[in-house]
């Protein structure tokens, strides 16, 4: 194994998911190495520092950019603070992974490119989706032809959550399940089709208390094809993606929080008869997705490489939500506008 100098990263923000998943998962990296975290409230930062075993606590994310020791910056804030605070990180030199969705509009994630390019810094969305190994796998099945043309995609991701006080359920700090799990099923679509879509349609129902969208489905469409999807965020907790080609199926069974302590299995039908008679499992080994999406930025940083999900790819991601919104107001197509 290569000898190689670790990024030292700083987490801004002691949201569930970080604490929870993204920071054990990176201190298993070989890239990365976690040395401070940050919080408004300094007894949460030295709490959460503590269990997690990070050598320093701010009691502000000033302090933590101030910190010279700090390369990249990992940012699990709220929505609607993702823009501004992905801004002051960068113009502290600090390279930056984003929390999806990186914006709320594609107008306010255009504003981190002049920044970006400016300081010569990384910024990146977290879509750590992309770099799992049962993703890059289906990826390669499909480019290799097992299942014919590639013609189209369906997905679903759902949980149940009407708590009024958790912030996906604030339509001021970008709450509601388009921007929360809507933008997966969009992402991986245009990363399996490698194209952008060209024109999107989509409902909406929103919830009558908290005003955020709480049932959304589009449909997407490609030159190549169609990707349609729902979510939604009080309804049964389900998910799955499904790829239809001319000559066969494949199925992701845990597409998006996919488990660290078991295998994930994807699921291959060459289409003989409706009973699962061409159907083939395969078992991808135990991951940790957040550690790869760590390493892998950590590397593009190292190398001088490209992050996992760059700017340009979560802008024209964010334009395809903006359409899908767009679309639900107007009953019309709507083409995506990055």
């Amino acid at each position: 194994m290569s000898i190689h100098r670790k990024v030292k990263w700083g987490v801004m923000g002691v949201a569930s998911i970080a604490l929870r998943k993204v920071i054990p998962g990176m201190r298993g990296g070989e890239w990365t190495e976690i040395v401070a975290l940050a919080s408004r409230d300094m007894k949460r930062a030295q709490q959460a520092a503590d269990a997690l075993q990070i050598p320093r606590s701010y009691g502000s994310y000033e302090e933590l950019l101030a910190d010279p020791q700090i390369e990249a910056v990992y940012i699990p804030l709220p929505n609607h603070l993702h823009v501004p605070w992905s801004i002051k990180a960068a113009e502290a030199k600090k390279h930056v992974l984003c929390e999806k969705p990186i914006s709320l509009t594609v107008a306010e994630a255009k504003t981190l490119l002049p920044v970006r390019d400016r300081m010569e810094v990384k910024i990146g969305e977290a879509f750590m989706v992309r770099t799992h190994p049962q993703w890059l796998r289906t990826r390669g099945l499909i480019q290799s032809g097992r299942i014919g043309e590639l013609k189209a995609i369906t997905g679903i991701f759902s949980y149940f959550n009407r708590d009024s006080s958790n912030v996906r359920n604030v339509p001021e700090l970008g709450g509601g399940g388009l921007l929360d799990i809507g933008c997966y099923p969009i992402t991986m679509s245009r990363f399996i089709f490698e194209e952008e879509p060209t024109r999107v349609a989509g409902a909406i129902e929103r919830d009558p208390e908290f005003g955020t969208d709480r049932l959304a489905s589009a449909v997407l469409e490609f030159p190549s094809g169609q990707a349609t999807f729902t979510c939604s965020t009080q309804m049964v907790p389900y998910q799955r993606m499904q790829f239809f080609g001319t000559k066969g199926t494949i199925q992701i069974e845990i597409p998006f929080n996919s488990p660290t302590d078991r295998e994930t299995r994807i699921f291959i039908d060459d289409g003989r008869d409706l009973f699962g008679g061409g159907l083939v499992e395969e078992r991808i080994l135990p991951c940790d997705q957040y550690t790869i999406q760590g390493d892998v930025f950590s590397q593009a940083i190292r190398m001088n490489g490209e992050v996992p999900v760059p700017l340009e790819d979560a802008i024209k991601n964010m334009a395809v939500i903006e359409a899908v919104f767009r679309s639900a107001e107007s009953g019309n197509w709507e083409r995506p506008q990055a």
